[in-house]
């Protein structure tokens, strides 16, 4: 090799080595943490004994609606376990709104939460989803089961977490997911059975609750602090209040829907997705 040639080689390779330093260099500070997690998301929030909560009652002005009748005729087995099966999609009883996801939307302080161990169920009974609507946090256990005698399809429909769409045959063994990212409310389907649907509200934090048939819900464990609360209905629009937190006290938080409220097309903007059969 020549002197020439020698020195353009060695002039290459310096090149080559450079650039790849450099290439090597900038993919470490794009992707090197800006801090610790703890930094990022807060310290993990534990309880000191001052705590407080928030009950209150869902209320339905509007006179209560007629129970819409479910036809399960594509399933003889469904048929059977349903024949006298309504829509849960709007549940009144003495002026009193079930089914309605309540939350904690903001005010909560610069924590970390710690992913509860148990496991959320929600299983299908008389071709059903049971519970209707049910809330968790993110990456908590969310366990379906089948405890009818015929097949399901399991659609989870959300818009941040990814979609999983599932057959559960009678007598299979659950199916257990878990929802990574922040979402209020997926909705579920199934796929072999129109009528089924269900709601999930996946949160970053254990400060929610669900309205029983009385239209009450109670969110424990809540440190002091002034917090905005939402209340959520798969028909309804979306309420939202105000509410002061004391130590160890129960604040009062009323919610009041009217017929006017009923969800139309582009106008509900918590709605993540029509759910069609």
């Amino acid at each position: 090799m020549t002197k020439s040639l020698r020195f353009v080689w060695v002039t290459a390779v310096a090149i080559i080595v450079s650039v790849t330093l450099s290439c090597a260099t900038k993919q470490t500070e794009e992707t090197a943490p800006t801090g610790s997690k703890e930094a990022e998301s807060g310290p993990v929030f534990s309880p000191t004994g001052n705590e407080g909560s928030i009950a209150g009652v869902i209320a339905y002005t509007a006179a209560a609606p007629t129970p819409r009748k479910i036809q399960m005729d594509s399933d003889p087995i469904c048929a059977q376990k349903g024949k006298d099966a309504t829509s849960e999609e709007l549940l009144v009883k003495d002026g009193k709104l079930q089914n309605v996801f309540v939350f904690v939307k903001s005010g909560l302080p610069r924590n970390t939460f710690p992913t509860p161990s148990q496991e959320v169920v929600l299983d299908q009974v008389g071709c059903r989803y049971v519970p209707h609507v049910v809330g968790l946090q993110t990456n908590q256990a969310f366990k379906v089961v089948n405890s009818d005698a015929t097949n399901h399809n399991v659609h989870p429909v959300p818009q941040k977490n990814r979609e999983w769409n599932e057959t559960q045959y009678a007598s299979a063994p659950p199916i257990i997911k878990k929802f990574p990212l922040e979402e209020v409310l997926i909705p579920v389907k199934c796929n072999q059975h129109s009528w089924m649907k269900a709601w999930v509200g996946v949160l970053k934090h254990p400060f929610f609750a669900v309205s029983g048939a009385d239209g009450s819900f109670t969110i424990k464990g809540l440190p002091p602090g002034e917090y905005e609360l939402e209340a959520w209905h798969e028909k309804l629009n979306s309420k939202t209040l105000k509410v002061t937190v004391k130590e160890k006290t129960e604040a009062k938080a009323d919610f009041s829907f009217e017929a006017s409220t009923a969800y139309q097309r582009g106008a509900l903007k918590l709605q993540p997705a029509l759910v069609l059969p």
